[in-house]
């Protein structure tokens, strides 16, 4: 068995934790002289070790880890026998390395790092009978503090691969202690470990009746219970029999967001903020439950606590105010926000919204020069050449928009978002055969691109030409994306063209409710003076153009309708 990784990821993780046990918890830096033996450096002894050192610099571990342990068993210098085991570890020869990390032991009884590589090597050799008894000893040492060193030895081996092993070595550790509530739960972490839920969850039922107020027993048995509602009706029903466990609390409100239960979290959430009004991680996750539940004011207040206090990553938030300042039509501090979103994932959306504000406020060129610089900034950030094309579109200047992604599109031809844009751009200008071409190029890229279909079906369906085929390649879109807003309703315009106005209008409703779109609502209005309901028509107009007073598509299907 190849051991290396495994073993070796261990022992980084016993290095850099706590002590076994309090002996004291941190030994006492050693002084010069202590443990070294009264011996005076030969030239044999420095020939030795001049050949295990530079045998170890050129990557010879084997010749190395030879030659080191030799020179160990003759001279008994610790520092030496430290070198040896360290050796022969990396060099894969764990016989060799046992031997001195035993000798380094007998040298040296209360070296906690000498324990923990002897400990490690046991269990990489599968010496759990052996390992067993080494812990044991030290475990008796601690008399009254024996569960706290078995939840710290339980937290050492917690990442070593091999589960089995572990639960069969805590089996016989905590044999002695089935008493303590510690000895109990480790020994239901390492049956969860080892894939064994049954025995975990006796095992932790038995830690809560000897502790029935521990709440990390609590938060395990928690995690032991199906996700949803066993698992949180077991929280609920523990936190009311222990109401200021924080820990429990913050674990069960976890579970509410997890379950989708936002109001419920937030009214957790906002409990843990009372007893900690300060603290990052609670304020943001008001915050955010707050704009999950459309709630901008609280949302907001405590977003805006949270960039206060100034510990964590601040940007998300920074983004989020931008957009509650956007939406509230506070363009001045919407951009202020954004303008601070400076790195994350959110980073490129807080500039593309940025411009954005600015196109509304005729600001274009700005607008322009902001999107030109973040794209020097990140030349290979396709979403800021996107959004600038869209700012081009929405503001009407369609063949500039296109010439600039056809200048884009001659640097990268296959880029799919690049051929999209493009194309949408050509539909703008009536240059049909310009779009097919670069959306089939595109479904030949991407066969599973459900807006590639789309596009090509609809351009076909609302110029009421090749019905028979826009049918074929709308019917693939929504075979890949069913509930798209922007698919059914090229669903429904098909319908419409294919005189189905009755199904038509079916179908462009349950799109419209999913996604209140401005062109959705024309196809809405025109289907519906077909029909004979003009008065329905206007009134969904009307709706329409005070949500989306610029919409060119709207605001032409009203002018056909009624000059």
């Amino acid at each position: 068995m190849n051991y290396l990784s495994p073993v070796f990821a261990l022992f980084l993780v016993l290095a850099s934790a706590t002590a076994w046990a309090q002996t004291p918890a941190v030994a006492p830096p050693a002084k010069v002289g202590d443990n070294l033996p009264k011996q005076d450096l030969t030239g044999q002894i420095l020939y030795q070790f001049l050949l295990a050192e530079i045998a170890a610099q050129r990557g010879q571990l084997g010749f190395s880890a030879g030659a080191y342990l030799d020179l160990a068993k003759s001279t008994r210098d610790p520092r030496i026998v430290r070198r040896a085991t360290e050796i022969a570890f990396h060099a894969r020869q764990y016989d060799a390395a046992l031997e001195a990390a035993r000798l380094w032991l007998s040298i040296e009884p209360d070296s906690q790092q000498a324990r923990q590589m002897h400990s490690t090597l046991l269990l990489a050799s599968g010496r759990i009978d052996e390992l067993a008894g080494s812990l044991a000893r030290d475990l008796a040492a601690e008399g009254p503090r024996a569960g706290e060193v078995l939840m710290r030895f339980m937290r050492a081996f917690v990442r070593y691969p091999d589960r089995l092993a572990i639960q069969r070595l805590f089996d016989q550790l905590t044999q002695p202690y089935l008493g303590l509530a510690e000895a109990r739960f480790v020994r239901a972490q390492a049956a969860a470990g080892a894939g064994d839920a049954d025995r975990a969850r006796s095992e932790i039922d038995r830690a809560l009746e000897l502790r029935p107020s521990w709440d990390l027993a609590a938060l395990f048995k928690a995690e032991l219970l199906p996700k949803g509602a066993a698992q949180l009706e077991y929280l609920q029903t523990w936190l009311a029999a222990n109401p200021d466990a924080q820990e429990v609390r913050l674990g069960y409100a976890r579970a509410l967001v997890s379950d989708k239960r936002y109001d419920v979290a937030r009214t957790e959430f906002r409990r843990l903020l009372s007893a900690n009004p300060d603290n990052p991680d609670i304020l943001y996750a008001v915050g955010i439950l707050s704009l999950q539940v459309n709630d901008a004011a609280e949302a907001e207040q405590q977003l805006k606590r949270f960039v206060d206090v100034g510990r964590g990553d601040l940007n998300p938030a920074r983004f989020y105010l931008g957009q509650i300042a956007d939406q509230a039509g506070r363009a001045e501090e919407a951009l202020r926000w954004y303008d601070q979103v400076a790195a994350g994932e959110h980073a490129v959306s807080a500039k593309v919204r940025a411009a954005q504000i600015l196109l509304h406020q005729n600001k274009l060129d700005e607008a322009r020069e902001r999107l030109a610089m973040a794209r020097a900034n990140a030349p290979g950030e396709i979403r800021l050449l996107v959004a600038e094309a869209q700012l081009l579109r929405d503001a009407g200047r369609h063949a500039e928009a296109f010439a600039f992604l056809a200048q884009a599109l001659e640097v990268q031809p296959d880029q799919p978002d690049i051929l999209y844009e493009t194309a949408l751009a050509a539909e703008k200008l009536g240059h049909v055969e310009v779009l097919e071409r670069h959306l089939r190029r595109l479904i030949l890229l991407k066969p599973d691109s459900a807006q590639a279909y789309n596009a090509l079906g609809y351009s076909f369906a609302d110029r009421n030409m090749r019905l028979e085929e826009a049918a074929q390649l709308i019917d693939k879109a929504l075979s890949l994306a069913p509930d798209d807003p922007f698919i059914l309703d090229s669903k429904g315009w098909l319908l419409f063209r294919q005189g189905k106005s009755v199904a038509a209008l079916e179908t462009l409703q349950k799109a419209y409710a999913q996604k209140a779109d401005a062109e959705i609502a024309a196809h809405i209005g025109e289907v519906l003076w077909a029909l004979g309901r003009p008065n329905e028509a206007m009134s969904v107009w009307r709706e329409a153009s005070k949500a989306h007073p610029t919409n060119e598509a709207l605001a032409g299907t009203i002018k056909r309708f009624v000059p």
